[in-house]
């Protein structure tokens, strides 16, 4: 079984429902709004609830930063990359997320809610030397891991290969970069592969990318950590396929209004 604790990432996890839960330990402690509502959320769902002391949660849970409640669930079920080759939304351009070896749990799970938030269609992690979908990766995801197509690949140069295969262009961002990243067009098919803390991509990941692009920095250090770093990109992106996606649909709604004025 894996640990799940903190308020956001049990709530996230009963409402996704790809996980089954055993059991919820909440508390004794905690008598507020807030975990009222979670107990009738599990009841709803048909999970266990019991009361333990705060001593008990966190020995089990091993950080007293559980917020006073830990559910015990079946783990996780990794995608293999073939189930991130279809969009999210039918006809819609791709956005995935690849890490290249990001071993710090909380830049992952950093990683996680931003590629959530900026709507990517799946994410690609190694099995070795990264850091595994542990509770303190999903704590800081704020849940988000639980709503994310996430895939686990033992070679992601091949991966990568094979998502170009499918006409994703590889991007990766590397602070000696030729490209700026906010002169890029995002709006296609495209996989934005970042490295790990501090030594970034490695030579195989680098040369299979497409694109090379770099965050310019105006102060006396080179680069970003990594989770800032994704959130730059990850967000530039979403913001050139909202705004592509407006300019579609504005010659759209003026041939409909032209149509309706004809015909009136």
């Amino acid at each position: 079984m894996d640990v799940l604790y903190g308020v956001h990432s049990v709530e996230e996890a009963l409402r996704a429902g790809r996980r089954r839960f055993d059991h919820v330990l909440v508390a004794r402690e905690r008598h507020d709004e807030r975990i009222a509502g979670l107990v009738v959320a599990c009841k709803q769902a048909g999970v266990r609830v019991r009361q333990e002391s705060r001593e008990q949660l966190t020995q089990l849970a091993g950080t007293a930063a559980h917020q006073g409640v830990v559910a015990m669930v079946r783990p996780q079920e990794m995608l293999a990359i073939e189930d991130l080759f279809e969009p999210l939304m039918p006809g819609a351009a791709r956005l995935v997320l690849a890490l290249d070896g990001v071993e710090d749990p909380q830049n992952l799970g950093a990683l996680l809610r931003v590629a959530d938030g900026a709507g990517v269609d799946g994410v690609v992690l190694t099995e070795r030397r990264s850091a595994p979908l542990s509770p303190v990766a999903v704590k800081t995801s704020a849940g988000a891991a639980e709503h994310l197509r996430i895939a686990r690949v033992v070679n992601l140069v091949r991966a990568l290969e094979e998502l170009k295969e499918q006409n994703l262009w590889v991007i990766g961002l590397d602070e000696r970069g030729t490209e700026d990243y906010d002169r890029f067009d995002f709006t296609g098919n495209c996989v934005l592969v970042l490295g790990r803390e501090g030594a970034g991509l490695h030579d195989l990941v680098k040369r299979t990318c497409d694109h090379l692009l770099r965050i310019p920095m105006a102060g006396g250090v080179s680069s970003l950590n990594v989770s800032t770093a994704g959130a730059v990109v990850l967000y530039e992106a979403a913001r050139q396929r909202r705004a592509k996606a407006v300019g579609d649909a504005a010659p759209s709604a003026s041939k409909a209004k032209k149509q309706k004025g004809l015909g009136s």
